[in-house]
């Protein structure tokens, strides 16, 4: 029996692709893929991402591994090169490369390559985390020019802090900096990720950057991939392994946090930190067992976590349970838990099973 699983859904991705790439017609998609696609799988996804334009991850190493997996569209690396060894790489994988600091650009005009490398500057509009300040991009920008080993079209992007905000005066202060400092700037831009693509449409330029709404979650912590008319991927499910009658008073799990106040019958699942399902979680969660909400109760262990099924309840041993998924909003988990959605399907480990299936041909 099957019990901790991440059930990924490529219709739901198609879905959802196609929805963001209709906020900004015009522009190229790129789809964040970092961190194995948030941790939903990149390998099992690439079949429903066939439509991006290029794929974009964080380092050199998962920019290899998708040439590997046979990925010859553009591929960007948002965090660049950090030797010469690696920009070597790079260009001969044709990887596209963020140059962020002085120490990049150095490497970038000194070490001859062996293909052009398609370079982006970053640009820092007031993250104040990596990129160039607005002055310095047009000495930036024709130093690359003048490289006899970095392509000709020479890309521009920078990165919201507070995109997430609606009505945010730090974005609009971002976006407004960003429209200045490239007024004339010859090549492709890009500053939309997920929250600047669904809530600030002057940000979508030549490239938008769609990562965490690719998978169906909303980028903004109060609202839910289905209120911008996305669907989730990921499915997190198990099975209960126990059902128990508990006396009214009797405490549960480690450190006794949580005390029945009437006699009920507890369900164990098979689902824990050791899976990725935060020990922090507090009693009162939400969790579907046979369709049905129910409270997670006492301490998250590291292989299960129990529920309050309820003094009547029928449920048996082997029955369904879903931790998160279409019809338990990921981020109304996150809420609980006190943490972003990010973070959740991130932290699942490789003892989840993950299944891809596609909707679409189950109809």
């Amino acid at each position: 029996m099957l019990t901790a699983e991440a059930s990924l859904d490529l219709a739901a991705l198609r879905h959802n692709l196609h929805v963001l790439r209709g906020r900004a017609p015009g522009a190229k998609l790129v789809a964040v893929v970092k961190a194995d696609a948030y941790g939903h799988g990149v390998a099992g996804l690439l079949p429903a991402l066939a439509e991006a334009d290029a794929l974009a991850v964080a380092r050199l190493e998962e920019g290899l591994h998708l040439r590997k997996l046979g990925v010859t569209r553009p591929i960007l690396l948002l965090e660049g090169c950090f030797c010469a060894a690696d920009l070597q790489l790079a260009a001969q994988q044709e990887l596209h490369s963020l140059i962020h600091s002085p120490e990049q650009l150095a490497a970038v005009l000194a070490h001859p390559l062996p293909k052009p490398l398609h370079a982006w500057i970053k640009l820092d509009t007031g993250m104040h985390r990596l990129g160039f300040l607005p002055e310095q991009l047009g000495d930036i920008h024709a130093q690359l020019a003048a490289c006899p080993w970095v392509a000709d079209e020479i890309g521009v992007a920078s990165h919201f802090s507070c995109a997430d905000e609606p009505g945010s005066a730090s974005t609009q202060t971002q976006l407004a900096c960003f429209i200045s400092a490239t007024a004339d700037f010859p090549g492709p831009k890009s500053l939309a990720n997920s929250a600047g693509l669904l809530y600030w449409p002057g940000s979508q330029f030549d490239w938008i950057r769609p990562g965490i709404a690719l998978y169906g979650i909303a980028p903004d912590g109060q609202r839910c991939g289905a209120d911008e008319g996305l669907r989730p991927v990921m499915s997190l499910r198990s099975r209960l392994i126990a059902v128990r009658d508990h006396p009214a008073g009797a405490p549960v799990s480690y450190g006794e946090k949580w005390c029945s106040d009437r006699p009920t019958r507890l369900g164990v699942v098979a689902m824990g930190y050791g899976d990725g399902y935060p020990r922090s979680t507090a009693s009162g969660t939400p969790v579907l067992v046979n369709g049905r909400r129910v409270p997670l109760v006492g301490s998250v262990c590291m292989d299960m976590l129990m529920v309050d099924l309820g003094p009547d309840a029928q449920d048996q041993v082997g029955d369904p349970v879903l931790l998160w998924g279409p019809e338990l909003p990921v981020e109304e988990v996150a809420r609980h838990t006190g943490t972003i959605p990010y973070e959740l399907v991130i932290k699942l480990t490789p003892r989840v099973v993950r299944t891809y299936r596609d909707s679409d041909r189950e109809r």
